[in-house]
């Protein structure tokens, strides 16, 4: 048993220039410091992705869980995952309909079921039978990011959340929740879900991506982090920007956060900022919105 920990939270690339986020980060501070406190004690990682995320989804200050926007048909579709590196479990779910914590629906699918992904009706009723906290009236329950600013400046916002996580054990975690791009076609997927897309843990590291999900997607963005760090031997600051500028090479941008097995914290977006923060055993606590 070690007694170094590792985590790190974001809350969406591409930050308007010149928008007061100090609310929100004082609620990251804030979960940070829950999460410190978790992991100090003991808490394993997977335990602790899953609370920051609820907590970063429940807040209503993202464009993920509470804060999240419908589809063009009005109607309310969330994804997220949650993956478990030193057994290298995961489980997901998408376009989410009626369920409060997408996340806590994802870990549900990882220890109940056979299965990774669950989507659509069928994620619906398989929260329902697991009796996961339900929405009621989404219009009472929502409070759409969107309606606060205008669609228009919106447009270059990722509000996906997310966190890694390293315990005491040494194991590895991730979790990432979303409403999914601003407008979007109804039944669209993004990265979020998509384990090595927007998601990734396993024994070397852990990492969460925000940004244009079809990049990422078409990047395997967030395996590819693990890759770089297994096949071509680079540092995390290497293999995290590396990764990144791939998949901007196909035209997208983001960010991510990554923690690998030694503690190390890297958060990086190409991007005029990204919503993000981190704690560790080594004294390191940072909270910031803007590069």
């Amino acid at each position: 048993m070690s007694e170094r920990w590792a985590l790190a939270l974001h809350a969406g690339a591409g930050p308007l220039q010149g928008s007061d986020y100090s609310a929100s980060e004082t609620h990251m501070h804030g979960l940070l410091e829950v999460g410190r406190d978790m992991l100090a004690a003991g808490a394993a990682s997977l335990d602790v992705v899953e609370h920051m995320v609820a907590g970063l989804e429940s807040c209503g200050l993202h464009v993920a869980g509470k804060g999240a926007s419908p589809n063009t048909d009005g109607v309310w579709e969330l994804d997220a995952a949650i993956m478990n590196g030193s057994e290298r479990r995961a489980g997901a779910v998408a376009a989410l309909v009626g369920y409060a914590s997408p996340v806590k629906v994802a870990r549900r699918v990882m220890e109940a079921t056979p299965n990774i992904l669950l989507a659509g009706r069928g994620a619906s009723a398989f929260a329902r039978q697991h009796k996961m906290e339900a929405v009621g009236d989404p219009l009472s329950y929502y409070v759409p990011v969107a309606s606060r600013t205008s669609q228009a400046a919106l447009g270059a916002q990722h509000g996906t959340v997310g966190a890694v996580a390293l315990d005491k054990a040494g194991h590895l975690a991730a979790a990432t929740s979303t409403g999914g791009v601003l407008g979007k076609t109804p039944g669209r997927v993004g990265d979020t879900p998509l384990i090595g897309a927007g998601t990734w843990a396993d024994t070397r590291v852990a990492v969460s991506c925000t940004g244009l999900g079809e990049y990422f997607i078409l990047g395997n963005t967030a395996a590819d982090v693990s890759a770089r760090l297994r096949y071509g031997d680079e540092s995390l600051p290497a293999a995290a920007g590396g990764a990144l500028a791939d998949m901007a090479k196909l035209g997208g941008e983001g960010g991510m956060i990554c923690i690998d097995a030694a503690g190390q914290v890297e958060m990086v977006f190409d991007t005029g900022g990204m919503k993000r923060g981190c704690v560790t055993s080594q004294g390191r606590l940072e909270v910031a919105t803007f590069s």
